[in-house]
């Protein structure tokens, strides 16, 4: 028997609002209980940003720098760093070079005696603030060269959108998020409070299988202590 040759499955907004409003044990009926559905799966989303990393929204960004000037804002939407370096003769394919730069919290860089100095950054300190986080360099950057602050960023995941636009998570979250939804919807629908325990299981099993998958495959170096104690 033939199969169907593709692999493109994808929900939009209302069909994932229908589903999980099904699951909760009854189905959508009216315009509200599409805005409430989008409201909750706005809030179902940023609460997986707080539980850890999404590896879909991890995207990398660069930053110019200016002789002089040692504070930058990020784009809006970052949530935060996880990893940078400070770039010099970018796009020269014989002379370009990433050199590291340490991140250090606002105590380290609230000691440094004199903010002013320039040279080459060697550290940053990320403000994680609204409405945009800022990074702060130290030694403020010289006119010796040009100097590019390249960065990897965790991003916010986009809004729900109207109805029509498919999420913005990776299609092995689907389960998750429409066990998510139902779970939500029912904790807010007096009808269907009874279905909560049994919500909400399913959901954090749906997380977790969906979470576990969604991490680095990196290869591992083990050195046998050969000879030493």
């Amino acid at each position: 028997m033939a199969t169907s040759g593709t692999t493109a499955f994808e929900m939009d907004f209302t069909e994932i609002a229908e589903e999980a409003w099904e699951r909760a044990g009854r189905p959508l009926r009216s315009g509200y209980d599409l805005r409430t559905a989008r409201r909750s799966m706005n809030l179902l989303t940023i609460e997986w940003q707080n539980r850890g990393l999404n590896l879909w929204t991890i995207d990398s960004g660069t930053q110019t720098l200016t002789a002089g000037t040692s504070q930058y804002t990020l784009p809006a939407d970052t949530i935060d760093l996880l990893d940078h370096v400070i770039r010099t003769n970018a796009g020269n394919t014989t002379t370009q070079s990433d050199l590291s730069v340490t991140r250090i919290g606002v105590s380290s860089y609230s000691a440094i005696p004199n903010k002013l100095t320039q040279g080459r950054p060697l550290q940053v300190w990320v403000e994680r603030l609204q409405p945009a986080p800022k990074i702060n360099l130290w030694p403020v950057p010289d006119s010796s060269t040009t100097y590019t602050f390249v960065y990897w960023r965790l991003r916010r995941i986009e809004d729900a959108g109207n109805g029509v636009e498919t999420p913005d998570i990776n299609f092995r979250f689907l389960p998750c998020l429409v066990a998510g939804l139902a779970y939500n919807i029912a904790m807010k629908t007096p009808e269907l409070v009874a279905r909560v325990p049994t919500l909400k299981t399913d959901y954090e099993e749906q997380y977790a299988l969906a979470a576990g998958e969604d991490r680095e495959k990196t290869s591992e170096r083990f050195i046998p202590r050969v000879g030493r104690i």
